[in-house]
């Protein structure tokens, strides 16, 4: 990347992420550890400019890697190589926006840099911003409601209406360099830890509140408690579920991209609060391998962690020693369920156990074996440092702390939000996400992933927490929240989401194995057009023996999104089954597309659009639509600028 032998260029490329950093020895106390962290704070300026792309995948799609090494080369060929610092980050958070660039101190946020002309946006950043000390204009922010230009990241409606623990560092910090960790205070929460009794530091786990971010809201003081105390004292298993698999979520592999330093250090807190003074402790990651560039963060992790004695043997001049492992997983959506994850750890297939006994007292290798998620370790390392009051401060009684959400759908602002627990639905999709884009109406919400209920817009001020999403029947999940507006078909949403949870059925119980193939053939039907009156009273009880019979927590969920959709749009499974329609247009066998000669103006435009020339008619006369050939996609509806398309 930094092409430093090139001898062509007057100036070499400085390589991304070599600013400030030292060369640092292996630390075997902590005060070695806080002496680094004072020699890296010294050794940098904080008045010194710097240039932020983010590097999350998003907005790696989009380029900005490419971007990076463009801005490198552009500050080498002016000079400024040596007084800017360049940094690929983490995820930003706003992805609707990316690529994204912040420029530090000044917090300057600038968006879709390079999407359109990467030259042109580079050269003026660096003469205008860098080297001029002014904005550029129209790469600034642009706010819908407000009509202006915001120019700073912490005034954006987006950031500033949300609180950030779990995702502090992303998109400030380098997230390859152990450097920047530290010189965030990172590593400080396991130093204190490591000078506090295990039993100690499970107590403010506990009394900080803190429950599994990973959706099942399992107090996460308790589940350490549990195997801490587990009889079998020859060996502990620390494990972070990284298994990612709900549509649209992107929360933890967002955090492994951009903090996988947090991560660490919290599972390394967890493993001395389990294990130590009773026996050896072994840490997993279980990770999707469809996430390369976190398991590539990683895995670099951990390699500069144990050079520089933050894990591995001896950690700290402790005596306590922990060892991490990757697994990649091959995507199964089953393996997000312990004991499934657990066996697929074990190199056997996927598939969940009977409990108990519980994973706490037999679980990997048949060891006693704690596993929370990504977000849930991140906090750990949060708790330590701001203290479990502090945490229990923030959020409601029964559900403290913050939950970042993966906020997706028919959004103005889709991305990565972080809000205390008890923050309102409407808040985040109107005060944070924008609303829905256009002059569509929002129709419904999904929280949950395939897992989790549809909420309807006349509920969206229900607060966000465990137990307010399991009263209107939905759940938590991992976080994944879908936002449909009123084009949305429900009973469509319904087939779509009891596919997904019906091909990732492992099929080992015959009430999800069974009974999602039998609500899915339903469905089918239903929006085929071939429906029964009987067929909605059908899914109701079909739904409710898998919840009671399913062996985990896919079958035990999977279905919410029909019993949900029945419950408030029960009013649209009956026009499907009883007249036939589709009122959002969604199901085509349902629905006819026409040409009102009143309003046709024979302008040709759905016909030049149409993909199959259904659409046939003269310029400046009324056109019409051979039914044979339609094929139902809508496009003609869309593009008509005279709404002389019908659709009925």
């Amino acid at each position: 990347m930094s092409n430093r032998n090139a001898p062509e260029k007057k100036h070499p490329t400085p390589a991304l992420g070599e600013h400030n950093t030292l060369r640092m020895k292996r630390l075997c106390s902590q005060e070695e550890l806080e002496s680094c962290r004072e020699q890296i704070r010294s050794s940098r300026d904080p008045s010194q400019l710097k240039i932020i792309v983010c590097g999350g995948t998003g907005c790696r799609a989009n380029g900005s890697s490419e971007l990076a090494e463009a801005f490198a080369s552009a500050l080498a060929e002016k000079g400024s190589d040596a007084t800017v610092e360049l940094k690929l980050s983490g995820c930003h958070g706003l992805c609707e926006q990316g690529p994204v660039v912040v420029i530090e101190p000044k917090g300057l946020f600038y968006r879709q840099v390079g999407l359109k002309d990467r030259e042109r946006d580079v050269r003026d950043i660096i003469e205008q911003t860098v080297l001029g000390g002014e904005a550029v204009e129209r790469l600034l922010y642009d706010d819908h409601d407000s009509g202006k230009k915001i120019e700073r990241y912490d005034d954006i409606p987006f950031y500033a209406k949300q609180k950030r623990i779990a995702l502090c560092h992303n998109g400030k910090i380098d997230p390859r360099s152990i450097e920047d960790y530290i010189d965030v205070d990172g590593y400080a929460a396991l130093a204190r830890a490591l000078a506090m009794e295990p039993d100690d530091v499970i107590d403010w786990i506990s009394k900080s509140g803190l429950r599994g971010r990973g959706g099942g809201g399992f107090p996460t003081g308790k589940k350490w408690s549990f195997c801490r105390g587990a009889s079998d004292r020859s060996m502990r298993y620390i494990i972070c579920n990284a298994d990612e698999g709900d549509p649209g979520a992107f929360m933890d592999r967002s955090i492994m991209e951009g903090d996988p330093f947090s991560v660490l250090e919290g599972m390394t807190i967890g493993a001395h609060a389990m294990a130590r003074g009773i026996c050896k402790a072994e840490g997993y990651v279980y990770i999707r391998a469809e996430y390369p560039l976190a398991v590539e963060n990683l895995r670099n992790a951990i390699a500069r962690a144990e050079e520089v004695g933050l894990l591995g043997d001896d950690i700290l001049g402790s005596g306590f020693s922990f060892h991490v492992k990757v697994k990649e997983g091959a995507g199964a959506f089953v393996c997000g369920e312990e004991t499934a994850l657990i066996a697929s750890i074990e190199g056997k297939r996927g598939m969940p156990r009977s409990r108990p006994p519980f994973p706490a007292n037999s679980g990997l290798f048949g060891k006693p074996s704690n596993i929370n998620n990504v977000e849930t370790w991140a906090d750990v390392t949060r708790i330590l440092n701001g203290g479990p009051e502090w945490y229990a401060g923030i959020g409601t009684p029964t559900s403290s702390g913050t939950k970042v959400f993966s906020l997706v759908g028919k959004i103005r602002n889709s991305g990565l939000v972080e809000v205390p627990m008890g923050t309102s639905l409407r808040e985040v999709v109107f005060g944070i996400g924008g609303g829905v884009p256009g002059d569509k109406k929002i129709k419904a919400v999904q929280s949950g992933g395939p897992s989790g209920g549809c909420i309807p817009a006349d509920a969206l001020d229900i607060p966000v927490d465990f137990e307010k999403l399991a009263e209107v029947g939905a759940i938590m999940g991992s976080g994944g929240l879908v936002v449909m507006d009123e084009d949305t078909c429900m009973v469509d949403i319904a087939r779509y989401f009891v596919e997904f949870t019906q091909t990732e059925s492992c099929g080992k119980c015959v009430p999800c194995r069974l009974g999602t193939k039998e609500m899915l053939t339903i469905l089918k039907r239903i929006t085929a057009g071939d429906g029964k009156p009987e067929d909605i009273d059908l899914l109701i009880e079909i739904g409710e023996s898998v919840k009671a019979g399913s062996l985990c927590g896919l079958g035990q969920t999977a279905p919410n999104p029909v019993m949900t959709t029945i419950n408030y749009f029960r009013e649209e499974y009956d026009e499907h089954v009883l007249e036939h329609k589709c009122r959002a247009g969604q199901c085509k066998e349902m629905v006819r597309y026409s040409i009102d000669p009143e309003n046709c103006t024979g302008c040709t435009v759905c016909a030049r659009n149409c993909p199959v020339d259904a659409i046939t008619g003269e310029k400046k006369k009324v056109h019409e639509i051979d039914q044979e050939k339609c094929i139902r996609c809508g496009v003609c509806f869309e593009k008509c600028r005279f709404d002389a398309v019908v659709r009925s």
